[in-house]
């Protein structure tokens, strides 16, 4: 069997140069000989699999590619076409954000906040509307996960809809594309919960080589505080909504003052809540009724 460890530690020693984490090389080479990372340390699985291979200097040649491309900084996920969140697998490609894992517990308080509305209810379905929806992560994972649940992914970007679409048509019947600027879309709709994902970086702020490099800058940059776009979801979801909804949003751990100052002309209850790594990254607050 062709032993794969000097090849491994050849672009995992590269990778470490580049301030890029090692255990990419171990998830190309799996993407390039068709496993899973963790199959590669299933030793009858990996003799399998390379015995069926073939000419192994094809293998070498585009592991090689894919690594220089890796070493350059180019996302892990944008090499292999895939993205991991909660249940789902994302196709995912130049254009559109990679979902973070950190959103999770946005999703987690949304199903809460759907289930509590299910208990009460006696017919019908709960409408959700995502707001920059990007690659359809947090849609689909409400789609999928709160079944009673009818979403709308509202996306401006051609580049992003490509994959919006592509994940939509392998996932869920249950969410409808919308293409359409936050500013006007929907005229007339009312909705019980909107999700919003707005660009909210600072335009001057220095990113990360791969963020700079290879991110969609219209998915990253919010205006000159970063707050100018955060303030145009937040006034569509207060249109969107109807009274005593649900609007959660995300922002940058620096933003939660800010964003509840913005949200207190329309919202109530505004909550600051941590991510996954225990920053401050989104917060939540219930529309205002005409009485309020």
């Amino acid at each position: 069997m062709f032993d794969i460890k000097p090849l491994l530690r050849s672009a995992k020693d590269r990778f470490a140069s580049a301030g890029i984490s090692e255990v990419d090389a171990e998830h190309l080479f799996a993407y390039v000989i068709g496993l899973d990372r963790m199959e590669l340390h299933n030793p009858i699985r990996l003799e399998e699999t390379l015995k069926g291979l073939g000419d192994f200097g094809v293998v070498e040649d585009t592991f090689a590619k894919l690594v220089s491309r890796r070493a350059n900084h180019e996302p892990l996920q944008y090499l292999t076409g895939t993205a991991y969140f909660r249940h789902l697998e994302l196709e995912v490609g130049p254009g559109v954000l990679v979902p973070r894992p950190e959103s999770e517990l946005l999703v987690d308080a949304v199903l809460t906040h759907i289930r509590n509305l299910e208990a009460s209810m006696v017919e019908g379905n709960i409408s959700v509307i995502d707001l920059g929806a990007g690659s359809g992560a947090l849609a689909l994972a409400i789609a999928t996960e709160a079944p009673i649940s009818r979403v709308i992914a509202v996306e401006k970007s051609p580049e992003a809809i490509f994959w919006l679409k592509k994940n939509v048509a392998a996932t869920s019947e249950n969410v409808r594309i919308v293409e359409a600027d936050v500013a006007d879309v929907l005229p007339g709709v009312k909705c019980d919960v909107v999700i919003a994902n707005p660009p909210y970086i600072p335009n001057s702020q220095p990113l990360p080589r791969d963020v700079a490099e290879h991110d969609p800058h219209i998915a990253l940059f919010g205006g000159q505080s970063g707050l100018e776009i955060p303030k145009l979801f937040i006034e569509a979801a207060a249109r969107l909504l109807k009274p005593s909804g649900v609007l959660v949003i995300e922002h940058t751990e620096d933003q939660g003052e800010e964003i509840a100052k913005i949200l207190s002309v329309d919202f109530l209850d505004i909550k600051l809540h941590q991510d996954l790594t225990g920053r401050p990254r989104w917060t939540s607050a219930t529309r205002r009724s005409d009485r309020d």
